[in-house]
Formats: structure tokens, C-alpha cells, sequence
């Protein structure tokens, strides 16, 4: 227990200064690629795999990790790019990772490093890149770009995830009358996927949706209504955030929040893959009100109709 819980104060540390650390890796050739450390759970040799019938063709296959199965995808095939051969597997690498609550393995080519970076020095893929592309960011290590790939893509192409809102949760009849009818919501994601998936949740439960592509446009957005003379609170129910973005992270978009006078008060949820011990620490620390793993429509309706109910018994108190 003294251990995780040293593990866990070293990655608060990086908590609202805007830092993170990426584990950097290659698939084939020399370009180098990043994945947060905060997804890995650990980095080992290419066990031995099984392949399993009908699986997609980007499962390498299936392997016994710590005592439980989990899938081995080729990354290098699952971005576009040629495979890695069963002949080449025992030179080559798995990093187990934690995504949406399911662990799975991505193969890769080979292992290099751990760079604590500035999430400032993250940018957004360049413009022209087209909507195909599997980059959420990039950066530049020594002189070298380095292509932070879009895991929840990946992800959503391999696995079957549900991500559509129960019955329960839908409005029969979004009319003027709806408690929801006409309330705004802020999203900040930088996964083209997991925005999408956000819209379709909360415009199918009678939400409007205002979205940006990282931590600080939404930033920038808040302060200009603040200059404008708007009440945010009043216009907007909650802002939900991804963790992970260029430029701004979810950590310092919130802990920016909490320290202005006009946007303190503004209901926080903090909506990532990471999950764990680790990240119930950071979203205490940073403030936020709650966050949710992705991606879960349902807990996901829930808070929001929770906030509704809130945001209506302070009205009409």
C-alpha cells in the first residue's frame, strides 16, 4: 500500500502544472510515437499469443497477462501501416494500457523512453491532415517530431463499445416545457471520437452543445464571456472535459476555473479514459466536481440530469 500511494503523490505532483509524461515508442521505421504514462500499466516482451478465429485482423491475438486475458492489438496495422510478423513478435514489445475501464495491449515495435513534458508543447495535428488521420497531437523531442496516436480511435474500431443513452434517459418530447430545453453544455475533448460521442449523448437527452478541441480554446471561450459581461453559470450548465489535450490540459483548465472570480462557481466534470486510484486523487486536488470514465452514456445522462435537478432547487429556492 506504501507504494501506491507513493506512486500516486509523484503524479499529483504533476497536477495543475500543466505536465504530463509520455512514454515514447516506434511501430516501423523511425518516426517516433507517445503514449501517456498515466494509460500504461506496463511495458513487457511480446508474450506468447493465441490467435482467436473471426477476431478483427488488427488482433495480433490474445494473451495470459497477470492472470487475466487480454487482446494484443498490432498497432502499427490498426494506424494504416504494415503489421508486425509473428516471426518478428518475440524482438518486439506489448504496453498493457487502461482505456474506458478495458485493458488491452498494443504491440509496437520497440521501446525508448520517459520524457516529463509541458502539455504547452503539445499541439493539435497540423491543418490538412485530413479527418482519417489517427493523431490527436504532436510534438517535438530533440529535435524530432513526435505523433501522439488517437488511442480512442483505434479503440472505437476495434471494440464493440456501447454508445448510445437507454430510453430511460431520453426526453419524449423535447418541447419549451423540458426542464433540459435549451441548456447549453461546454465539451473540450481532443479525440475527434469522443466529441462526437459526447454530442450525440447529450443532443439525444435535449442538450445543446458547444465544443472545442482542446483545454485552451475553452479556456479562451470562458474568459471572452466573462469580458462580455456574461454570466456563465446562467448560459451554461457544466463544462465537461477531457484530461488529456494540447496546449491546456483538463488539470489546469479546471484549477484555472477555481482561481477567477467569475467562473469558480462553474460545475466541472472531468470525462477520461484514465481511471483509477490515481485519477480520483488529481480530480480532488484540481477541484473538479466529479469525473467519469469513458465512455458510459448512461453515468454520463445521469450526472448531467443530476446538475439540472440542482441547478432548479437553487432557482426555485
Amino acid at each position: 500500500m506504501a507504494g501506491v500511494l507513493e506512486t500516486v503523490n509523484q503524479r499529483t505532483q504533476l497536477v495543475g502544472k500543466n505536465r504530463l509524461e509520455l512514454l515514447l515508442f516506434r511501430l516501423n521505421g523511425e518516426q517516433t510515437f507517445g503514449i501517456n504514462v498515466f494509460k500504461v500499466k506496463e511495458v513487457l516482451q511480446c508474450p506468447s499469443l493465441t490467435q482467436l478465429p473471426k477476431s478483427d485482423p488488427v488482433v495480433s491475438g490474445v494473451a495470459n497477462i497477470r492472470g487475466a486475458t487480454v487482446s494484443i492489438v498490432d498497432l502499427a496495422l490498426a494506424v494504416g501501416g504494415k503489421g508486425i510478423s509473428e516471426t518478428e513478435r518475440d524482438q518486439c514489445f506489448v504496453i498493457i494500457t487502461e482505456y474506458n475501464r478495458l485493458t488491452q495491449g498494443f504491440l509496437v515495435r520497440n521501446v525508448e523512453r520517459i520524457v516529463n513534458m509541458n502539455w504547452e508543447s503539445i499541439h493539435p495535428p497540423p491543418l490538412g491532415v485530413g479527418d482519417e488521420n489517427y493523431l490527436t497531437a504532436v510534438t517535438e523531442i530533440d529535435d524530432k517530431l513526435v505523433e501522439i496516436i488517437d488511442v480512442e480511435k483505434v479503440l472505437s474500431e476495434v471494440v464493440d463499445l456501447e454508445c448510445e443513452v437507454s430510453e430511460e434517459f431520453v426526453p419524449d418530447k423535447a418541447d419549451e416545457d423540458d426542464p433540459e430545453n435549451g441548456r447549453r453544455v461546454i465539451i473540450a475533448d481532443d479525440s475527434m471520437v469522443a466529441r462526437k460521442q459526447l454530442t450525440r449523448c447529450l443532443e439525444t437527452i435535449g442538450l445543446e452543445v458547444v465544443s472545442f478541441n482542446d483545454g485552451r480554446q475553452a479556456w479562451e471561450f470562458l474568459l471572452e464571456q466573462v469580458e462580455a459581461g456574461r454570466h456563465v453559470n446562467d448560459d451554461y450548465l457544466m463544462l465537461i472535459s477531457d484530461i488529456e489535450m494540447p496546449e491546456m490540459d483538463g488539470y489546469t483548465l479546471t484549477s484555472n476555473i477555481r482561481a477567477h472570480s467569475d467562473l469558480a462557481d462553474m460545475h466541472v466534470v472531468l470525462h477520461t479514459s484514465l481511471s483509477g486510484v490515481f485519477n480520483q486523487s488529481m480530480v480532488r486536488k484540481v477541484g473538479a466536481d466529479n469525473f467519469i470514465a469513458k465512455f458510459q452514456p448512461d453515468e454520463l445522462a445521469k450526472t448531467v440530469f443530476n446538475q439540472i435537478e440542482v441547478v432548479e432547487g437553487v432557482n426555485a429556492s
